[in-house]
């Protein structure tokens, strides 16, 4: 096992959890900055109160994107594991 293929199956590792992650990242995200600024205009001081919206956001986005992001997965690990006797020989 080469150096560059370590480096290759990282980088590769890397991009999947990325793209996996990436859609509960964004609405959580989306959602924190809609809520912070509701709170911001009327002033309401309340740390809890984006904790139920990026939950459902989340659980939303893992009902919809949740079969894209099984796919990606399982693609990726088919790979890895159908290039072991390449890397091992």
């Amino acid at each position: 096992m080469t150096p560059e293929t370590v480096m290759t199956m990282g980088r590769q590792a890397m991009e999947v959890t990325l793209m996996v992650a990436a859609p509960l990242l964004l609405v959580a995200l989306l959602i924190g900055l809609v809520v912070s600024i509701f709170q911001a205009a009327t002033q309401i001081n309340e740390a809890t109160l984006s904790f139920i919206p990026k939950l459902v956001g989340v659980f939303v986005t893992l009902v919809v994107a949740g079969p894209w992001m099984i796919s990606v997965m399982v693609d990726y690990m088919r790979q890895v594991l159908t290039g072991i006797p390449s890397l091992v020989s």
